[in-house]
């Protein structure tokens, strides 16, 4: 196993376990112990995990405002099944609003069988990487908020204010029954609720780590969004709530 896929498969464990032991993590990939330190000083300076005395925890902000660089990593399998059960509510020649949120970044990536699609993205990381492909990027213009690498602020409002939209397609980092849809930051929560008003659809990807959780910035009422997509069953109460609300849940 190469280094890069036993870091990840260490994030998907803390993640899971909440803490790791450089004995257990030195035992189940066949490696020194020192490897293993080399690896979790690594996550440390990304800010996933905190080093502890014979292993590591998991870092206390990680559900908070985490740069895209680390969220790009976290529950990646999760986040691919997700964006592939997005793709049959998009149609040849729709128009889009997409976040910057990292599962909305693998959602980009299975529209490539689709025509005529038009994208606009605050998104500094799908403006790169999808420079090239077929579809029809606007980007919204605005400042940049390196964390996100995402674009914020008033001119990317009136970009967004300026289209209306078939779909708009969104992450978050909280869902709670009572206070509904939340995410980490204001600058980019303000810039969501923008494309919730100029979209006639609006689906939210998340999965289900997300649910029963309230994040900093209060982003929207569920009843605002017509599609919730996830990874596995929510529970009996969410999907009586939801059904209420008369937004399809697929997972």
């Amino acid at each position: 196993m190469l280094a890069p896929e036993r870091r990840q498969r260490i994030i998907d464990l803390i993640h899971q376990d909440k803490r790791v032991l450089v004995s257990d993590l030195s035992k189940m990939f066949d490696v020194t112990e020192e490897t293993i330190r080399r690896d979790l000083e690594k996550l440390e300076k990304e800010g996933i995990l905190s080093r502890t005395y014979g292993g590591a925890m998991l870092n206390r902000h990680t559900n908070e405002d985490l740069p895209y660089t680390v969220r790009n990593t976290i529950n990646m399998d999760m986040k691919r099944d997700i964006a592939l059960k997005a793709i049959d509510l998009i149609n040849d020649g729709d128009t889009l609003m997409v976040d910057p949120s990292s599962t909305s970044f693998e959602f980009m990536k299975t529209l490539s069988n689709k025509n005529n699609l038009t994208v606009i993205t605050n998104s500094v990381n799908i403006l790169h990487e999808f420079a090239s492909s077929n579809l029809n990027i606007i980007s919204t213009g605005g400042s940049l908020r390196s964390r996100s690498l995402s674009l914020v602020g008033p001119t990317a409002h009136d970009t967004v204010q300026k289209y209306n939209v078939d779909t708009a397609v969104i992450g978050c980092k909280g869902l709670s029954l009572n206070k509904g849809i939340s995410d980490s930051n204001e600058p980019e929560c303000e810039l969501k609720k923008y494309m919730l008003r100029h979209a006639n659809k609006i689906i939210l990807l998340t999965d289900h780590t997300k649910f029963d959780k309230t994040a900093f910035v209060k982003l929207a009422e569920l009843d605002q969004i017509d599609y919730l997509i996830t990874d596995c069953k929510p529970s009996a109460e969410w999907l009586e709530l939801l059904a209420g609300k008369n937004i399809e849940v697929v997972y």
